[in-house]
């Protein structure tokens, strides 16, 4: 056994899997790599089968999105670190040396996250992740190196390593016995934001979440989901909300849920007077959606929630009122 697991989610994936499984294979001599198939349709198994033999393949039931993706299929893989790494990521030289070193160096960090930059513009940081995530007091996600649709160029203000709030599901390194401890994602996030609400839970259980700048990768993004899409949006304004009832501290729970709720709905009518009436209607769906699930996921809140879960306030005031469009303001 290879103490680290490379782990590809695909779904009807074979051109993103011809595409950037090369790289993977050429930087990744240290770990055993598998691609966990989430029942394609495509030919992206035989594909594998024939051009990448020496890679695994775990076969899911079903197209169980991102995050029951990963519990069934990391049922059947045996490593100490998991990497999980999105079918659009390029890898470079030496990516999990770093990470590598961290791992067996600081006993107490139990996730980490590269260095994301754009697969199609290099010098810049990638919306998902970028330089490691924080969220704000009502649970907005932002980054280090992206704050809503501001995107930094990378000058190398991030290059330190540094503890994060989040990193992202798009190159995820956890150790499996906490991945497994904290039971895997939430199967019902299905997809977007069940990295953030895994890294919250394991926050609260006392574990570290670290950056690595030294570790760079480059990603696509909105490979299988675009940006824009109304899906898209049902899912981060539904799962967030989800995510804020499982993991803030029960004190602030109702006042913060309360206040989000409002903010989602000046994000409602901020679509409207864009006229993009049908994300307006995915907010509508996903607030239905909330009240739906509330009573199920008010049952998974642990035993121990931290307080100290933000650094801002809120971002939407800094980014949008403040002019705290980079992460330095």
């Amino acid at each position: 056994m290879k103490k680290i697991a490379v782990v590809i989610l695909n779904w009807n994936g074979v051109q993103l899997l011809e595409q950037f499984l090369p790289s993977i294979i050429q930087y990744s001599s240290e770990a055993e790599i598998y691609v966990a198939d989430n029942a394609s349709t495509d030919d992206s198994i035989s594909f594998i089968k024939k051009n990448f033999p020496t890679i695994k393949v775990v076969k899911n039931n079903g197209n169980y999105g991102f995050a029951k993706g990963y519990n069934e299929a990391l049922q059947h893989i045996d490593a100490e670190i998991y990497a999980l790494v999105n079918s659009d990521i390029e890898v470079t030289e030496n990516w999990l040396s770093p990470i590598l070193d961290t791992f067996e160096n600081e006993p107490k960090t139990a996730i980490i996250q590269p260095k994301i930059l754009d697969f199609k513009n290099k010098e810049y940081f990638e919306y998902a992740g970028a330089a490691g995530g924080f969220i704000d007091k009502y649970g907005y996600p932002y980054c280090r190196g992206r704050i809503f649709e501001t995107i930094e160029k990378d000058n190398g203000q991030y290059n330190d390593t540094c503890e994060i709030t989040w990193a992202s599901g798009a190159c995820f390194f956890i150790r499996s016995k906490i991945y497994h401890e904290l039971k895997g994602f939430d199967n019902d996030f299905f997809a977007h934001q069940e990295e953030i609400d895994l890294c919250w839970r394991a926050k609260n259980n006392g574990h570290i979440i670290k950056y690595n700048p030294n570790s760079v990768v480059y990603h696509v993004g909105g490979a299988t989901l675009k940006q824009g899409n109304p899906k898209k949006t049902f899912l981060n304004f539904r799962n967030s909300l989800l995510m804020l009832v499982k993991n803030l501290p029960k004190e602030n729970l109702y006042s913060v849920l309360f206040i989000r709720m409002l903010l989602d709905g000046v994000a409602g009518v901020h679509f409207i007077s864009k006229g993009k009436f049908s994300h307006f209607f995915a907010i509508l769906k996903a607030h239905f959606a909330f009240y739906a699930l509330f009573s199920k996921t008010y049952k998974k809140r642990g035993i121990f929630q931290s307080k100290r879960y933000y650094n801002v306030k809120s971002i939407v005031i800094d980014y949008y009122i403040n002019n705290g469009k980079v992460f330095a303001k």
